[in-house]
């Protein structure tokens, strides 16, 4: 089992989860706030998101993609 790692910057109010550590790249998804982060091969590796702490009014909910099918 891999080790999910999770960061947040306060000053730049960001929070990243990465469910692999290997080589990719950020992508767009259904939400302003949400970077999905794929690999070379297409699979979601982990995600990121801006202006957590907006977060606080309403819930968060988005699709992450694997683009790899």
């Amino acid at each position: 089992m891999e080790k999910v790692r999770v960061w947040y910057d306060t000053e730049g109010d960001f929070l990243e989860v990465m469910f692999q550590q290997k080589e990719g790249y950020f992508r767009e998804t259904n939400s302003d706030q949400v970077m999905q982060k794929i690999d070379m091969e297409g699979h979601v590796i982990g995600f990121s998101i801006l202006k957590v702490s907006a977060l606080k009014a309403k819930p968060l909910s988005i699709d992450l993609v694997d683009i790899a099918k």
